[in-house]
């Protein structure tokens, strides 16, 4: 997994080259070989992702940077696709958030966003939010800017303002993001394909749209997004809401029927799981040690 260009130059390419491009979330470094074998040119660590599944608790601003770089760190270690990394308001203030980029860079992440919600933040698709001043979500930006070792490191500004001030507002911080150096923009819980039209134009950047089940947002299929001149559709959590769902179905089943047999047809084989680790490859390798040390 040797490439000249950085992963920050990877998820650049990546957008410019997928028109929009295809972000989905990966949990677990499974999952994200798992994103790659389905051809994904970039993936996604959900900060609420890591919080429900690596931590057991709620999206509410309780899980820390290293929770994030745990997981972080795993799946770049196995997996080479450009890697898009949710970190939340950045942890505190300008040095803290500097120590953040420069952590997300060192672990192998492609790019990050940072939000302009309070500390006690919750998930951009739940009522009560509540955002920092525009001014204040400008130094969070600049300080994220200031702080790249690698110039081609992506640094997206989220802002959840169209909730609290409405898309007037949004395009405003948007646009005095673009300006403190943001690369890209995330404008959340969007509800109407002409109001990502209006962000493209506004700011003139690649845009995001967060294309997520159960939340503010239609589910708006690549051709709808495409013509509404977004050129980023991140898939955040499907992937793991979908793994929890099938989790629950088993227990539910080995509990109620005193056997897993009803929930075997929905599970991942014994071989297809080795096919995706390359296990039969690890074998063969081991093999080679082994034999290399008896003849010895």
């Amino acid at each position: 997994m040797t490439h000249p260009a950085s992963p920050g130059a990877r998820f650049r390419a990546a957008v410019a080259e997928e028109q929009p491009l295809q972000v989905v979330g990966a949990i677990t470094a499974y999952a994200a070989r798992m994103a790659k074998r389905s051809g994904f040119k970039a993936i996604y660590l959900s900060g609420g992702g890591v919080a429900a599944n690596s931590l057991g608790m709620p999206d509410l601003g309780i899980s820390s940077m290293e929770d994030v770089l745990t997981d972080l760190r795993r799946i770049t270690d196995v997996c080479d696709l450009p890697l898009l990394v949710d970190v939340d308001t950045g942890w505190g203030g300008a040095f803290n958030i500097a120590r953040t980029v420069r952590s997300m860079i060192k672990a192998g992440a492609g790019a990050l966003h940072i939000e302009d919600q309070v500390a006690a933040k919750r998930c951009g698709h739940r009522p009560g939010k509540a955002i920092v001043p525009k001014d204040e979500m400008v130094d969070r930006v600049k300080a994220a800017v200031d702080a790249r070792s690698d110039e081609q490191f992506v640094i997206m500004a989220r802002t959840d303002s169209m909730a609290v001030e409405g898309l007037e507002s949004a395009i405003e911080r948007a646009q005095a993001c673009v300006e403190a150096g943001a690369d890209m923009i995330f404008p959340e819980a969007i509800y109407t394909l002409e109001q990502y039209r209006q962000f493209k134009a506004a700011v003139k950047v690649p845009i995001l749209a967060n294309i997520t089940e159960f939340g503010q947002t239609p589910l708006f299929t690549r051709d709808e997004l495409a013509s509404a001149d977004v050129d980023i559709i991140l898939y955040c959590c499907g992937a793991y809401r979908a793994m929890n769902k099938a989790a629950l179905n088993f227990y539910e089943t080995v509990r109620r029927d005193g056997t897993q047999k009803a929930a075997v047809p929905t599970m991942q084989t014994r071989e297809e799981l080795y096919d995706h680790l390359d296990y039969h490859a690890y074998e063969r390798k081991l093999d080679e040690l082994f034999a290399g040390g008896k003849s010895d």
